[in-house]
C-alpha cells in the first residue's frame, strides 16, 4: 500500500509540473501573439487614407491572422507575411514594424507611403523579401538593414531615397536581387559589388559616380546588370565581360570609355539584352558578337564606334538592332553588306543604322528581311544608287526613313504593297521620275516627305484618298500640272508644295497661279483635254453626291447615338500591350513627368511612341484625360503632338488605368534645350544649344499651332498651359505643342453657366509665370490667355531665363526686365549662348578670310 501511495505521489508531482510548463508555454504564445496584434494596429494607425478599405478587417472581431494581407505560421500564430501591395494606401511605415520578429515577407509596393524607412526594420532578422517600390519614401537606406541576414530580395525603386548605399549591406551574403533604380542615390556602387550571391542589380537613373567596381567581375552568379543613366565613367575591366552568366548588360546614358573586347560574343554566350548607348565607347564592333546567338536587343547608339559592321548571321533571335549615331562605315560600296546577314533574324522588328558614314548601295536582299520589320532607319548616311524594288516585300513596315542620302532613280511603283506604312521620308536625295500613284492606296499613311529631290510629272490625285494625313511635303522638286483640291490638299497646314514652279491651281491659300487650259489653233476647244478633264471631274461629282448622301445618313444616325459615345471614338490599346511596349513601365523608359502623370518611351506595334500614364490619385487627372482626348481627337496639325491611341481600363490589380499614346519626339522638350539640368551631366552639351535660327523656327512652329487652335478649327480651343516643357521637338527640330490636359473649347463657355465650379476653377489653372494675370482674378478663359503665355515663351527663348527665376522679385518680372533693356541694351538681356554662337561664327568667318589671303 505504501508503495502505491508513493507512486501516486510522484505522478501527482509530475502532473503538476507538466501543467505548470504547459501553462507557461501558452502564456508565452499569448504574449507573443498580443505583441504582433498590437504592432499591426500601430501600423494601421500610421495609414491616413485607405480608399479601398483594405484595413477595415483589422479589428478585434476576428483573429489578426485572418486580417486581409496577413499570413501567420501555423503553430505559433506569429505574423510571417504582410502583403498590402497596390492598395492605394497613404501614410508612413510605423517603427512598430520591427516587433514582428517572425516576418519573412514585407510587400508594401505600389502605394503612397512617405517619410523614411524606419531603423527598426533591422530587427526583422528572419526577413527574406522586402518590397517598398513605387512609393514616395525619402531619407536614406537604413544602415542596420545589414542585420537582416536572411534577405534574398529588396526592391526600393521609384522612391526618393538619397545618400550613399551603406557599406554594411555588403555583409548580406544571401542577397540575390537588388532593385534600387529611380531614386536619388549617390556615391559608389562598390558595396553592391561585394554581394556574393547577387544575381540581379538594377540601379539605373540615380546619381552614382566613379567607375564600375572591379568586384562585379567576380560575381559568378550575376545575370542582370542594369546601371544606366548615372554618372559612371572610366573603362570596364575585362573580368565583367567574362561573366558567362550575364543575360542583361545595360550601361546606357553614362560616360564610360574604352573599347569592346574582341571576344565579347564568346565570353557572353547567354547575353540577351546588350545596351551601351549614349556613352563614349570607341573602336570596332567585335566580330565575335555574332556568337551571342541568344541576343534579342543590341543597342550601341550615340558612341564613337568606327569601322564596318561584322557579319550577324548567327543572331537569329534578334528583335532590335540600333547602331545609330556613331562613325560606322567608310563610304565604300560594301559598307551595308551586313544587312544581308540579318535575313536569318526572322523576328527583327527595328533596324536603326542612321546617322553614320555608311556608303554604297542598299543590297537587294534587304527585301528578304523579316516580314515583322516595322521600323527601318537608314537616314543621314552616304547611301547612293536606287531604292531596291525588293523593299516592297517588307509588308510589316510602318516607318521608313531614308532622308539625307544620295539616292537616285525612282520610287518603286509597287510601293503601294506596304499597306502598314505610316511614315515615308525621302527628303534631300536625288530621286527622280513620277510620284507613284499607288501611294494613294496606303490608307494608314500619315507622313510623306519627298521634298528636295527631282521628282517630275503631276501630283497623283490618289494622294487625296488617304484619311490620316499629318504632313505631305513635296517642296523643291520639278512637279507640274494641277494641284488636287480634295482630301489633304484642302488643308494648307498639312501640305507644302513650294519650289515647284510649274504647279498651278489648288486651293486659294496655296497662292498658286491659275491653270491656263489652251485651245487649238482654230479657236475650238481641245477635245482631248476636255475629255481628260471631264471624265475625272464627272466621277468626282458623283463621289461628292454620294458623300453628301452618306453624311446626311450619318448625321441622322448620329442623333440617335448617346452623347457619351464620343468617349469611345479613339482607337483603344490594351493595358497588356502598353506594359509590353514599355517593358513594364520600366525606369529605363521613363522620359519625363507631365502635369498629371508619367511619360514612358515604348514600342507599340513596331512604332516608337510616348505613353503618358495618368496618376489618377491626383485630383483632376481623370478630367484631364477626358479633356485631352476630346481636344486631340478633333484636331490635326503638323505642329501639334499627334495622339495615336488611348487606353482606359483596369490594371492587373484591378485598379483604374488611363493612358494616352503619342508619337515619340526624339529631341525631347524645349525646356531641356533652354535649361539644361545641372543634376544630369550632359556629355554632348554642345549638341544641346539652340542657335538663333532654330529658336526663330520653333517660335514660328508654336505660332502656327496656336493660330490653328484659335482660328482654323470649328470650335476654337484654348490650350491653357503653354510653356517650354509642353513644346516637343522632333528629329528635324520642328516644334510640336502638346499636353492638352487643361485645354478648353470656347463653346463650353458659350453654353454653360460661368459661375459653376467647372469653369471658375479653370480660370486659375496653368503654370505660374506663364498664366495670364487676369485668370487669377477670375476672368474667363480666352485665346488671349494663350497669347500672353506665348509672349512669355518668346521672351524666355531669347533671354534664357524662366519667368520664375529668383531674380524676378520686388516688382521685377521677365516682361519688365526685357522692356527696360529696349532698345539700346538688348545684348545685356540676351541668352549668353546666342552671343557665344555669334562670336564663334565671327571667328570662323575671320579664319576663312585669312586663309583666302
Amino acid at each position: 500500500m505504501s508503495w502505491l501511495l508513493h507512486n501516486l505521489h510522484i505522478h501527482l508531482i509530475l502532473l503538476c509540473c507538466l501543467s505548470s510548463l504547459n501553462f507557461g508555454f501558452s502564456a508565452t504564445i499569448q504574449s507573443s501573439n498580443e505583441t504582433d496584434r498590437l504592432s499591426l494596429l500601430a501600423i494601421k494607425a500610421k495609414i491616413i487614407d485607405d480608399p479601398l478599405h483594405v484595413l477595415s478587417s483589422w479589428n478585434d472581431s476576428i483573429h489578426f491572422c485572418m486580417w486581409q494581407g496577413i499570413k501567420c505560421e501555423h503553430r505559433g500564430q506569429r505574423v510571417t507575411v504582410l502583403d498590402s501591395q497596390s492598395r492605394k494606401l497613404v501614410g508612413s511605415i510605423s517603427p512598430h514594424l520591427g516587433n514582428l520578429s517572425f516576418m519573412r515577407e514585407l510587400q508594401l509596393q505600389n502605394n503612397s507611403f512617405g517619410n523614411e524607412i524606419p531603423l527598426e526594420i533591422g530587427h526583422l532578422t528572419r526577413l527574406q523579401i522586402l518590397k517598398l517600390n513605387n512609393n514616395s519614401i525619402g531619407g536614406r537606406i537604413p544602415v542596420n538593414l545589414s542585420s537582416c541576414a536572411n534577405l534574398i530580395e529588396i526592391d526600393f525603386s521609384y522612391n526618393g531615397l538619397a545618400g550613399e548605399v551603406p557599406v554594411d549591406l555588403s555583409f548580406l551574403s544571401k542577397l540575390a536581387t537588388v532593385i534600387i533604380h529611380d531614386n536619388n542615390l549617390t556615391g559608389s556602387l562598390s558595396p553592391l559589388a561585394n554581394l556574393s550571391s547577387l544575381k540581379a542589380l538594377s540601379a539605373a537613373e540615380n546619381f552614382f559616380d566613379g567607375s564600375i567596381p572591379d568586384g562585379f567581375g567576380q560575381l559568378k552568379n550575376l545575370q542582370k546588370l542594369a546601371i544606366g543613366i548615372n554618372r559612371l565613367s572610366g573603362v570596364i575591366l575585362p573580368s565583367l565581360f567574362n561573366l558567362s552568366s550575364l543575360t542583361m548588360f545595360n550601361v546606357t546614358g553614362n560616360q564610360i570609355q574604352g573599347s569592346l573586347p574582341w571576344d565579347l560574343g564568346i565570353t557572353l554566350p547567354n547575353i540577351e539584352f546588350f545596351n551601351i548607348g549614349d556613352n563614349q565607347f570607341t573602336g570596332l564592333i567585335p566580330a565575335s558578337i555574332s556568337n551571342s546567338s541568344k541576343l534579342h536587343y543590341l543597342m550601341m547608339v550615340q558612341n564613337k564606334l568606327v569601322g564596318k559592321v561584322p557579319n550577324l548571321e548567327r543572331l537569329r533571335n534578334l528583335e532590335w538592332l540600333s547602331i545609330s549615331g556613331n562613325q560606322l562605315g567608310s563610304g565604300e560600296a560594301d559598307d551595308l553588306n551586313f544587312i544581308s546577314s540579318l535575313i536569318n533574324a526572322t523576328n527583327l522588328q527595328v533596324l536603326g543604322v542612321n546617322l553614320n558614314n555608311f556608303g554604297g548601295e542598299l543590297p537587294e536582299s534587304i527585301g528578304n528581311l523579316s516580314g515583322n520589320l516595322q521600323v527601318l532607319y537608314l537616314d543621314n548616311n552616304k547611301i547612293f544608287g536606287s531604292i531596291p524594288p525588293g523593299i516592297v516585300n517588307l509588308v510589316g513596315l510602318q516607318s521608313l526613313y531614308m532622308q539625307v542620302n544620295q539616292l537616285t532613280s525612282t520610287i518603286p511603283s509597287e510601293i503601294g504593297k506596304l499597306q502598314n506604312l505610316q511614315e515615308l521620308n525621302l527628303i534631300n536625295n536625288s530621286l527622280s521620275g513620277n510620284i507613284p500613284s499607288s501611294l494613294g492606296n496606303l490608307s494608314l499613311l500619315s507622313e510623306l516627305v519627298l521634298g528636295i529631290n527631282n521628282f517630275q510629272g503631276n501630283i497623283p490625285q490618289s494622294l487625296g484618298n488617304c484619311n490620316n494625313w499629318q504632313l505631305l511635303f513635296l517642296s523643291q522638286n520639278n512637279l507640274n500640272g494641277v494641284v488636287p483640291t480634295q482630301g489633304v490638299f484642302s488643308n494648307t497646314s498639312a501640305i507644302s508644295v513650294v519650289g515647284n514652279s510649274k504647279l498651278c491651281g489648288g486651293v486659294t491659300e496655296l497662292q498658286l497661279p491659275k491653270c491656263d487650259f489652251k485651245v487649238d489653233k482654230k479657236g475650238r476647244p481641245n477635245t482631248t483635254l476636255i475629255l481628260a478633264l471631264s471624265i475625272p471631274f464627272g466621277l468626282l461629282g458623283l463621289a461628292l453626291v454620294g458623300s453628301i448622301l452618306y453624311l446626311c445618313y450619318f448625321r441622322k444616325t448620329r442623333k440617335e447615338t448617346p452623347l457619351d459615345a464620343s468617349d469611345n471614338s479613339l482607337l483603344k490599346a490594351s493595358y497588356q500591350n502598353l506594359v509590353k511596349a514599355t517593358d513594364g513601365f520600366s525606369s529605363f523608359n521613363l522620359i519625363g513627368v507631365s502635369s498629371f502623370g508619367s511619360v514612358y518611351k515604348g514600342v507599340l506595334d513596331g512604332r516608337i511612341v510616348a505613353v503618358k500614364v495618368l496618376n489618377l490619385s491626383r485630383r483632376g487627372a481623370s478630367k484631364s484625360f477626358i479633356s485631352e482626348c476630346e481636344a486631340l481627337r478633333n484636331i490635326r496639325h503638323r505642329n501639334l503632338v499627334k495622339v495615336l491611341t488611348a487606353c482606359s481600363t483596369v490594371d492587373y490589380q484591378g485598379n483604374e488605368f488611363k493612358a494616352l499614346v503619342y508619337e515619340f519626339m526624339i529631341n525631347g522638350s524645349l525646356e531641356e534645350w533652354l535649361h539644361q539640368n545641372p543634376e544630369k551631366d550632359l556629355s554632348n552639351e554642345e549638341l544641346r544649344m539652340l542657335n538663333l535660327l532654330q529658336r526663330l523656327n520653333i517660335i514660328i512652329d508654336v505660332a502656327c499651332a496656336l493660330n490653328y487652335l484659335h482660328n482654323q478649327v470649328q470650335t476654337p480651343i484654348v490650350h491653357c498651359d503653354l510653356k517650354p516643357s509642353n513644346v516637343l521637338l522632333d528629329k528635324d527640330m520642328i516644334g510640336h505643342v502638346g499636353d492638352f490636359g487643361l485645354a478648353k473649347f470656347l463653346l463650353d463657355y458659350a453654353t454653360h453657366d460661368l459661375s459653376t465650379n467647372e469653369t471658375s476653377s479653370v480660370g486659375i489653372r496653368g503654370t505660374i509665370g506663364y498664366t495670364a494675370p487676369e485668370y487669377g482674378m477670375g476672368s474667363e478663359v480666352s485665346t488671349y490667355g494663350d497669347i500672353y503665355s506665348f509672349g512669355i515663351l518668346v521672351l524666355e527663348m531669347f533671354t534664357g531665363k524662366r519667368p520664375t527665376d529668383e531674380m524676378f522679385k520686388d516688382g521685377l518680372s521677365l516682361h519688365s526686365f526685357v522692356k527696360g533693356a529696349l532698345p539700346w541694351s538688348v545684348l545685356e538681356v540676351a541668352d549668353p549662348i546666342l552671343l557665344e554662337a555669334k562670336e564663334e561664327d565671327e571667328e570662323e568667318e575671320t579664319s576663312k578670310e585669312n586663309s583666302k589671303k
